[in-house]
Formats: structure tokens, C-alpha cells, sequence
């Protein structure tokens, strides 16, 4: 049994009479008849009866009929997406939250004006949540600022992205013009959830300082990360480039590493069996120009100590 059995079925119930399900579908009568036979033989069923050269269809046919009909549409529908993905492309972007929240749009941006007839793709998760996807094709490429860790992936530092220690302008801190280690102690902490990158790095560099904080909150967005640090006076590990804006108004203050372990690189990552044409090289150099977009280091107020 086939879709084209089931086809033939239903144009011979619609029209009522081989002959006409026939003309319909360009075929012989014969051929018509023979594929109700098979269907009837493969049920074990007969579905239309035939009195006086007429055909009613019967309890069993009707059945088929309620089923065959959606599954013949479904079918349909199915050839028409897959010859419609066949006649575009589709490229699959994976970003990191701090990707997604500074450069990713424009990225595209200017990925669609390189290649227009290609159809895009964006998914914006943390460096975990990105590598998984990687690693099951459902994504062609990322652009993470974490550490991957399979092997079967490739990456390619492409872009600075400094981090820096933030918090609100009414902080008690926020006076200060150098921190030392102390200072964090006990601390008030907004995180990013598990999985995430800019959290990994925070962990490593507490634990290499032997620090000990407290975390308030755990966060997926840079907005909610920022209003952590607006009204319960946290403080928190985050790209610069997420906090343009507020920096430039005066509203947090951001403090940077003395001896730069928080500088960290986005790059293109990719699995080595990925053969994406001039796709990928085209995105990397894409993100390479962003290299002077940055915030100015003049926005970045303090320092921190080690």
C-alpha cells in the first residue's frame, strides 16, 4: 500500500466512478480498478460496492477515507517544504548570551546583505547549550566565548571580549578606584546559570584566589542580570560590550583585571566534518570587523588587584 493507493481511493470516492477518478488523475480505468483491488486485498476489505454500474462506498471505506485524507494532505504538505528548502539555503547560527546581547544581530545583519538567498537560522544559549547543538548538527556554526571541550569541534579566536567586575554606581564599592581581593569577599554576587561560559571563568578565578561569595542570584539574560546589580547592590562578571550604555550614563561602574584573567575571545566554533562552503569564512571575517566596537577602556573606571 502506498500514497499513491491511497490517492487513487480518494479520487474514486470524491468523483464516485472509476472513469472519472481516471480522467482526473491521467490514468487508465484499469489501472484505477486494479489499485482499489490491492487496497481491498491488503485491509482485507471491500470498500465500495457496485450496483447497477454505480459505486457506493461502504462503513469500511468511509473509514479509510477519514484517514487516508488527512494523511494524503500531510504528505502533500511534506513534499512541498522539502522541494521549497531544496531551492534555498539555510545556515544555522549558535550564539552565547554575551554574543547574543552585543554583536549577534548585527552579525547577521551583514551575514544576509553578503547572502541574501540564504535563509537564517539564530539561537542564542550558553557555551553548553551551543557546543550540544554543534555536536548534533542542529546548528552549522557557533560563536562562543567559552571553553568547549569535545574535540570534534574547531575554533577559531577571532574577537577580544573583556570582561569586567560591575556593579551599580550606588554600590558601596563603586568609590573605589582600585579593589583589591578582600574586598570581594562575602560579597553579593549576581551568576549566570550553569553551563554558561562567563560563569566558568568566574568560578576558576575565585577558586585560584581562594574568594568565597555569596550568591543572590542566578541568571540567564543580561537584562536580568543588570537589574540584580540596579536594586539589590550585586556585583558581577560580565562583558563590557553588554554594559555600553550603562557605563557611558554613569549608572554602574566596571572594574577591570589588573592582570587581564578575565580577558577571554569570542570565536567561530564548528565540527571539523562541517562542510559549509565559503559560509563560515565569510562569518568569520564578519565578526573579525567588529574588533574596533568595543567599549572605550575609558568607560571602565577601576581596577582590581591581585
Amino acid at each position: 500500500m502506498t500514497i499513491r493507493h491511497l490517492k487513487i481511493f480518494i479520487q474514486v470516492a470524491d468523483t464516485g466512478t472509476m472513469s472519472a477518478a481516471a480522467k482526473n488523475l491521467y490514468m487508465t480505468q484499469p489501472s484505477v480498478s486494479q489499485a482499489i483491488r490491492e487496497l481491498e486485498e491488503h485491509y482485507q476489505v471491500l470498500l465500495f460496492e457496485r450496483y447497477a454500474k454505480r459505486l457506493f462506498i461502504t462503513e469500511a471505506g468511509r473509514q479509510l477515507y477519514s484517514y487516508a485524507k488527512p494523511a494524503v494532505s500531510q504528505f502533500d504538505l511534506l513534499e512541498e517544504q522539502m522541494a521549497s528548502d531544496r531551492r534555498r539555503a539555510r545556515f544555522r547560527i549558535g550564539a552565547t548570551v554575551s554574543v547574543g546581547g552585543s554583536i549577534l544581530s548585527p552579525v547577521v545583519r551583514d551575514f544576509r546583505s553578503l547572502f541574501p538567498q540564504v535563509d537564517i537560522y539564530s539561537y542564542i544559549g550558553n557555551t553548553q547549550e551551543v557546543e550540544d547543538r554543534l555536536l548534533n548538527a542542529e546548528l552549522d556554526v557557533g560563536i562562543v566565548e567559552g571553553f568547549l571541550k569535545n574535540p570534534d569541534l574547531v575554533t577559531v579566536p577571532l574577537l577580544e571580549d573583556p570582561l569586567v567586575l560591575a556593579c551599580s554606581s550606588q554600590h558601596p564599592l563603586a568609590a573605589k578606584k582600585v579593589l583589591h581581593m578582600e574586598d570581594l569577599q562575602g560579597q553579593e554576587f549576581v551568576i549566570r546559570e550553569a553551563g554558561s561560559g562567563t560563569r566558568e571563568l568566574l568560578e576558576r578565578f575565585l577558586l585560584s584566589h581562594n574568594i568565597q561569595i555569596a550568591v543572590t542570584f542566578e541568571a540567564h539574560t543580561p537584562d536580568a542580570i543588570k537589574n540584580a546589580l540596579r536594586y539589590n547592590h550585586c556585583l558581577t562578571l560580565i562583558s563590557s560590550r553588554l554594559l555600553e550604555a550603562e557605563l557611558s550614563a554613569g549608572e554602574f561602574t566596571a572594574f577591570a583585571s589588573e592582570a587581564l584573567e578575565w580577558n577571554r575571545t569570542f570565536r567561530i566554533a564548528y565540527h571539523k566534518y562541517k562542510d559549509a562552503g565559503n559560509y563560515i569564512p565569510a562569518l568569520e571575517e564578519i565578526v573579525s570587523s567588529y574588533k574596533e566596537k568595543s567599549p572605550l577602556s575609558s568607560l571602565i573606571s577601576g581596577r582590581l588587584e591581585t
